[in-house]
């Protein structure tokens, strides 16, 4: 089950770079047509927002995975692998139960949209449960891969935050 996480979020993490990508080409497209052609496309500027925010949320696991998130760190941890692991199990804890809330809250939008049947106030009209469903799924992610993470801190096998490969303080 581990490995299965691991490998969907890395997926999501590949289809979030290239979503990324084609904000930019979204972008470079606009400015072709805009400046060039003076016609201005009706799409790219929703539908690149609507990349930009699934692109986000599908990226944090493996942002988790691999350690690179903003570490501020409080209590010195050189020489104490226990204190590490605790530290790191009460920083999991927390991130978990932040993504459970989100997960919670951000699902109970989706219904409520799908409910009201909400519509973007565009020209495309998308419906709104699409862009919001991807707080869910993203926290979703996040949560399974906090439960990996845990599971892989005590069975010895984690990622080192950033900086702490060895041991040393930044």
């Amino acid at each position: 089950m581990i490995r299965l996480i691991d490998r969907l979020n890395a997926w999501m993490a590949t289809l979030s770079a290239w979503m990324f990508f084609s904000i930019g080409l979204m972008v470079t497209w606009e400015v072709i047509t805009r400046k060039g052609f003076n016609a201005p496309t009706i799409w790219v500027d929703e539908t690149s927002r609507f990349f930009q925010v699934w692109a986000v949320y599908l990226a944090t696991a493996h942002i988790l995975r691999n350690r690179d998130l903003i570490v501020v760190e409080i209590i010195p941890l050189r020489g104490h692998p226990l204190r590490r692991k605790i530290l790191d199990s009460v920083m999991l804890a927390i991130i978990g139960l932040f993504a459970f809330v989100a997960l919670w809250w951000g699902a109970q939008i989706v219904l409520e949209s799908i409910q009201m049947g909400r519509h973007t106030s565009t020209m495309l009209a998308v419906p709104k449960w699409m862009t919001e469903s991807s707080i869910p799924i993203g926290f979703g992610l996040l949560l399974a891969q906090v439960a990996t993470e845990f599971v892989k801190l005590w069975r010895g096998d984690a990622i080192p935050a950033q900086g702490h490969a060895s041991g040393e303080e930044t």
